[in-house]
Protein backbone atom coordinates (compact mmCIF):
# COMPACT_ATOMS: atom_id res chain seq x y z
CA UNK A 1 0.00 0.00 0.00
CA UNK A 2 1.19 3.50 -1.20
CA UNK A 3 2.55 6.01 1.66
CA UNK A 4 0.11 8.96 2.09
CA UNK A 5 1.71 11.93 0.24
CA UNK A 6 1.56 15.16 2.04
CA UNK A 7 1.82 18.25 0.10
CA UNK A 8 3.86 21.51 1.71
CA UNK A 9 3.39 25.00 -0.15
CA UNK A 10 5.45 27.30 0.92
CA UNK A 11 4.58 31.24 -0.21
CA UNK A 12 7.62 32.72 -0.38
CA UNK A 13 9.82 33.88 -3.18
CA UNK A 14 13.47 33.10 -1.82
CA UNK A 15 14.97 30.12 -0.62
CA UNK A 16 16.09 29.79 1.97
CA UNK A 17 12.88 30.90 3.39
CA UNK A 18 11.36 30.87 7.06
CA UNK A 19 8.04 30.11 5.80
CA UNK A 20 9.82 27.13 3.86
CA UNK A 21 11.53 26.04 7.39
CA UNK A 22 7.91 26.45 9.13
CA UNK A 23 6.22 23.80 7.10
CA UNK A 24 8.87 21.58 6.70
CA UNK A 25 9.37 21.13 10.48
CA UNK A 26 5.45 20.33 10.79
CA UNK A 27 6.24 17.91 8.00
CA UNK A 28 9.05 16.67 10.15
CA UNK A 29 7.29 16.46 12.94
CA UNK A 30 4.17 14.56 11.13
CA UNK A 31 7.09 11.64 9.81
CA UNK A 32 8.25 11.01 13.58
CA UNK A 33 4.33 9.73 14.11
CA UNK A 34 3.97 7.81 10.80
CA UNK A 35 5.53 7.46 7.14
CA UNK A 36 4.57 9.36 4.79
CA UNK A 37 5.72 10.86 1.08
CA UNK A 38 6.75 14.04 2.48
CA UNK A 39 7.50 16.69 -0.55
CA UNK A 40 7.49 20.79 0.03
CA UNK A 41 7.12 23.18 -3.16
CA UNK A 42 7.49 26.81 -2.52
CA UNK A 43 6.86 29.47 -5.21
CA UNK A 44 10.07 29.18 -7.50
CA UNK A 45 9.63 25.95 -7.97
CA UNK A 46 6.23 26.86 -9.93
CA UNK A 47 8.64 29.59 -11.42
CA UNK A 48 7.42 32.91 -13.65
CA UNK A 49 4.92 30.52 -15.39
CA UNK A 50 2.18 31.09 -12.03
CA UNK A 51 1.95 35.18 -12.06
CA UNK A 52 1.85 35.36 -16.02
CA UNK A 53 -1.55 32.58 -15.96
CA UNK A 54 -5.02 34.43 -16.17
CA UNK A 55 -5.98 30.64 -16.62
CA UNK A 56 -5.58 27.24 -15.50
CA UNK A 57 -4.83 26.33 -19.19
CA UNK A 58 -2.10 29.37 -19.34
CA UNK A 59 0.06 27.92 -16.86
CA UNK A 60 3.35 26.78 -17.96
CA UNK A 61 4.57 22.75 -17.15
CA UNK A 62 6.34 23.92 -14.04
CA UNK A 63 3.52 25.54 -12.95
CA UNK A 64 1.29 22.80 -13.46
CA UNK A 65 2.89 20.05 -11.63
CA UNK A 66 2.43 22.25 -8.63
CA UNK A 67 -1.02 23.07 -9.06
CA UNK A 68 -1.54 19.42 -9.80
CA UNK A 69 0.48 18.06 -6.50
CA UNK A 70 -2.31 20.15 -4.33
CA UNK A 71 -5.06 18.48 -6.08
CA UNK A 72 -3.60 14.90 -5.67
CA UNK A 73 -2.47 15.30 -1.95
CA UNK A 74 -3.36 13.38 0.61
CA UNK A 75 -3.26 16.55 2.95
CA UNK A 76 -1.17 19.63 2.57
CA UNK A 77 0.96 21.57 5.08
CA UNK A 78 0.60 25.61 3.38
CA UNK A 79 2.34 28.42 4.68
CA UNK A 80 2.72 31.74 3.74
CA UNK A 81 4.66 34.87 4.84
CA UNK A 82 2.47 37.80 5.74
CA UNK A 83 2.59 40.69 3.33
CA UNK A 84 0.47 44.19 4.23
CA UNK A 85 -1.81 41.91 6.78
CA UNK A 86 -2.34 39.14 4.95
CA UNK A 87 -1.00 36.14 2.39
CA UNK A 88 1.00 36.59 -1.01
CA UNK A 89 -0.78 37.31 -3.62
CA UNK A 90 0.66 34.92 -5.40
CA UNK A 91 -0.15 32.54 -2.66
CA UNK A 92 -3.89 33.61 -3.78
CA UNK A 93 -2.78 33.15 -6.99
CA UNK A 94 -1.68 29.60 -6.94
CA UNK A 95 -5.09 28.71 -5.10
CA UNK A 96 -7.33 30.20 -7.18
CA UNK A 97 -6.25 28.13 -10.31
CA UNK A 98 -6.66 24.77 -7.92
CA UNK A 99 -10.17 23.44 -8.70
CA UNK A 100 -12.58 24.07 -5.96
CA UNK A 101 -13.48 20.25 -5.80
CA UNK A 102 -10.36 18.86 -5.45
CA UNK A 103 -9.55 20.10 -1.42
CA UNK A 104 -12.94 18.73 -0.58
CA UNK A 105 -12.38 16.71 2.85
CA UNK A 106 -8.74 16.73 2.52
CA UNK A 107 -6.76 17.40 5.97
CA UNK A 108 -5.09 20.83 5.83
CA UNK A 109 -2.40 22.46 8.70
CA UNK A 110 -2.22 25.91 8.32
CA UNK A 111 1.19 27.72 8.89
CA UNK A 112 2.41 31.80 8.99
CA UNK A 113 5.14 33.43 8.91
CA UNK A 114 5.86 37.20 9.87
CA UNK A 115 8.01 40.33 11.66
CA UNK A 116 6.45 40.39 14.83
CA UNK A 117 3.40 39.22 16.98
CA UNK A 118 0.65 41.69 15.18
CA UNK A 119 -0.04 39.02 12.19
CA UNK A 120 -0.55 35.81 14.35
CA UNK A 121 -4.05 36.26 12.99
CA UNK A 122 -3.80 35.87 9.54
CA UNK A 123 -3.82 32.25 10.33
CA UNK A 124 -7.36 32.44 11.30
CA UNK A 125 -8.91 35.88 9.57
CA UNK A 126 -7.36 34.83 6.34
CA UNK A 127 -5.99 31.23 5.64
CA UNK A 128 -8.86 29.17 7.54
CA UNK A 129 -11.72 31.23 5.76
CA UNK A 130 -9.67 30.52 2.21
CA UNK A 131 -9.68 26.56 2.91
CA UNK A 132 -13.08 26.83 4.52
CA UNK A 133 -14.65 27.82 1.17
CA UNK A 134 -12.56 24.57 -0.30
CA UNK A 135 -14.32 22.62 2.26
CA UNK A 136 -10.69 21.35 3.40
CA UNK A 137 -10.28 19.75 6.77
CA UNK A 138 -8.03 22.41 8.29
CA UNK A 139 -6.86 21.60 11.40
CA UNK A 140 -7.86 23.24 14.70
CA UNK A 141 -4.04 23.90 15.60
CA UNK A 142 -2.76 26.65 13.48
CA UNK A 143 1.15 27.77 13.86
CA UNK A 144 2.24 31.25 13.28
CA UNK A 145 5.86 32.13 13.76
CA UNK A 146 7.65 35.31 13.87
CA UNK A 147 11.11 36.53 13.40
CA UNK A 148 12.26 36.01 16.68
CA UNK A 149 11.38 32.42 16.85
CA UNK A 150 13.78 31.65 14.30
CA UNK A 151 17.72 31.38 14.16
CA UNK A 152 18.54 32.28 11.29
CA UNK A 153 16.12 29.53 9.03
CA UNK A 154 15.53 27.23 11.74
CA UNK A 155 12.84 27.48 14.23
CA UNK A 156 13.99 27.39 17.74
CA UNK A 157 11.06 28.73 19.62
CA UNK A 158 9.88 26.30 22.50
CA UNK A 159 6.00 27.09 22.14
CA UNK A 160 5.90 27.53 18.65
CA UNK A 161 8.03 23.82 18.45
CA UNK A 162 4.61 22.64 20.44
CA UNK A 163 2.56 24.30 18.29
CA UNK A 164 4.32 22.42 15.64
CA UNK A 165 4.29 19.23 17.05
CA UNK A 166 0.54 19.48 18.19
CA UNK A 167 -0.69 20.77 14.63
CA UNK A 168 1.55 17.93 13.24
CA UNK A 169 -0.83 15.14 15.68
CA UNK A 170 -3.69 16.56 14.60
CA UNK A 171 -2.77 15.90 11.21
CA UNK A 172 -1.40 12.57 11.91
CA UNK A 173 -4.52 11.40 13.29
CA UNK A 174 -6.37 12.59 10.38
CA UNK A 175 -4.27 10.08 8.46
CA UNK A 176 -4.43 7.44 10.79
CA UNK A 177 -0.88 7.88 12.55
CA UNK A 178 0.03 5.97 15.81
CA UNK A 179 0.61 7.80 18.85
CA UNK A 180 4.57 7.63 19.90
CA UNK A 181 7.05 9.64 21.82
CA UNK A 182 9.92 10.16 18.72
CA UNK A 183 12.06 12.93 19.58
CA UNK A 184 12.16 16.05 17.14
CA UNK A 185 14.94 18.03 16.47
CA UNK A 186 14.79 21.77 15.56
CA UNK A 187 17.60 21.20 12.12
CA UNK A 188 20.61 21.28 13.90
CA UNK A 189 21.26 18.18 15.65
CA UNK A 190 19.99 18.86 19.00
CA UNK A 191 16.77 17.10 20.94
CA UNK A 192 14.16 20.08 21.45
CA UNK A 193 10.90 18.41 21.86
CA UNK A 194 9.42 14.94 22.00
CA UNK A 195 6.18 14.50 20.34
CA UNK A 196 4.75 13.38 24.12
CA UNK A 197 4.10 17.22 24.62
CA UNK A 198 1.28 16.85 21.20
CA UNK A 199 -0.32 14.49 23.93
CA UNK A 200 -0.52 17.14 27.00
CA UNK A 201 -0.91 20.10 24.93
Amino acid sequence: MSLPRVVGIAGNLKRPSRTRALVEAVGTALAHRREVDFVVFDLLDAGPGLGAAYARGDLTPAAARVVEAIETADALIVGTPVYKGSYTGLFKHLFDLVDPGALTNKPVVLTATGGGPRHALVVEHQLRPLFGFFTALTVPTAVYASDPDFHGAVLVEGQTLERVVVAARQLGQLLGAPEDVAPVTNGCGHRTLALALGRSA
